[in-house]
């Protein structure tokens, strides 16, 4: 709270506040410690201005220009003593306008605003912990590719698990959930015991489903309209080459057992999911003051 002095009465001193415009003699204020609590109840609750300013006997625009000039974040990392399995995922709330977090321990340890899932993005936040004394074990990622080679490129001894889920995801995306077609549907029936299996288990499995299903998949249909030749069954020949892609990186996790490797960035989504509730509750907020909220309940989850 800024404040200045407004001239003498009765031999004592008077004050203004710059906020709000209120006036009082005596000595200069003390820290409002209760507009802190009101915007934890704010962000991390459910409460709306309305009922904040009620509950706090001041109307909702003093409030919110409370609000506006407090810092609740600190900005600090801390830093672990020992490495740390580092997850590395974004979210967007439109097109353009994302956040990029890297989590470990259950921790937000960093966080940046991305217009887009650029790999420079992940290595200025990496370069960031790095500088500030933070040692890595493992990577956790959803599986960009350019991602993963900016990764193995600046930290080669690092291991990376790409996320399980995410490759499922990816799978279900040319396939859908009901493929219609019988080789899609051995595919997927193989894709959901990912989680479940071992990597010698699963390439076995992939390689018997891609040696009975060998010649339907090199079936070539000509397209009427170009005159020229193309896969047939293209969906299913892509989710079989982004899993033969993503192979060797999908059980780090099981070849690395010391380290404790999650095997998916859910630590992430569920956070994101979390904030974003909250956010939603305060719909049609400022750029300004949902950057504020978020990056306290980023801090503080």
């Amino acid at each position: 709270m800024k404040t200045k002095k407004n001239g003498r009465r009765n031999r004592h001193q008077r004050y203004k506040c710059l906020t709000c415009r209120h006036r009082w003699g005596g000595t200069a204020p003390k820290t409002k410690s209760w507009i802190q609590a009101a915007y934890e109840e704010y962000s991390k609750g459910k409460q709306t201005l309305k009922e904040l300013a009620r509950r706090y006997g001041r109307c909702r625009q003093t409030l919110g220009r409370y609000f506006d000039v407090l810092e609740p974040c600190t900005g600090e990392i801390i830093v672990p003593n020992h490495p740390v399995t580092v997850i590395l995922d974004a979210t967007f709330f439109s097109r353009h306008d994302g956040v990029l977090v890297a989590r470990a321990e259950s921790r937000n340890l960093l966080w940046k605003e991305i217009e887009s899932e650029k790999a420079e993005y992940y290595s200025e936040v990496l370069d960031t912990l790095w500088a500030a004394g933070i040692h890595f074990a493992a990577f956790v990622i959803d599986g960009r590719r350019g991602v993963r080679e900016k990764l193995m490129g600046q930290y080669p001894d690092v291991p990376i698990q790409f996320c399980q889920f995410h490759q499922m995801a990816i799978v279900t995306r040319y396939l859908s959930a009901r493929p219609k077609l019988e080789a899609g549907r051995q595919l997927r029936r193989i894709v959901l015991t990912l989680s479940r299996t071992h990597r010698g288990t699963f390439t076995d499995a992939l390689k018997q489903w891609h040696a009975g299903w060998k010649d339907f998949l090199k079936e070539k249909t000509m397209n009427p309209v170009s005159r020229r030749w193309h896969y047939t069954h293209r969906r299913i020949r892509s989710a079989y080459r982004s899993l033969m892609t993503n192979l060797p990186w999908l059980f780090t996790c099981q070849d690395h057992p010391g380290l404790n490797i999650p095997n998916t960035t859910n630590s992430c989504d569920g956070s994101f999911a979390h904030w974003k509730n909250k956010l939603k509750i305060h719909r049609g907020l400022s750029r300004e003051r949902r950057r504020k909220m978020m990056n306290y309940l980023l801090e503080n989850s």
